[in-house]
């Protein structure tokens, strides 16, 4: 099957890191393109053409201020890929709870280590006083 155009489909949009970057900075509030540019380290040729793939497939919404171009998020056009990727949720958390699991097992081990030490180390003080 052919993949889509990035410039029809949010989910190869979204599918570049510096794209991803963006629309996280745009996220908070709309922003100008030198505000992108300045922010994110991103040539401005650069920013431009990414902004454009992104609201072509409406993922970001334009709005004109004089001379500036203000760009937003688009919260609604993302929801789609946000339930796409929700459906693996459920894997992520169970891994977060067997590293959770594993971290709390590892302190409580290394407590009892210290203690025993403690104990061991206090006895051998006492045997050589």
């Amino acid at each position: 099957m052919a993949r889509a155009a990035t410039t029809t489909d949010a989910f190869n949009a979204v599918g570049d890191p510096f794209r991803r970057e963006i629309l996280n900075y745009l996220a908070a509030q709309e922003k100008a393109v030198v505000d992108i540019v300045t922010t994110l380290s991103i040539e401005q040729p650069s920013v431009s053409k990414h902004l454009r793939v992104l609201r072509d497939v409406g993922l970001v919404h334009v709005r004109r201020d004089g001379r500036r171009m203000l760009y937003q998020t688009n919260a609604e056009a993302i929801r789609p890929v946000h339930e796409w990727a929700a459906t693996f949720e459920r894997y992520w958390k169970h891994q977060l709870l067997r590293v959770k699991d594993r971290a709390e097992r590892a302190t409580k081990q290394g407590k009892e280590t210290d203690q025993t030490q403690i104990r061991r180390n206090g006895n051998h003080d006492r045997d050589n006083d």
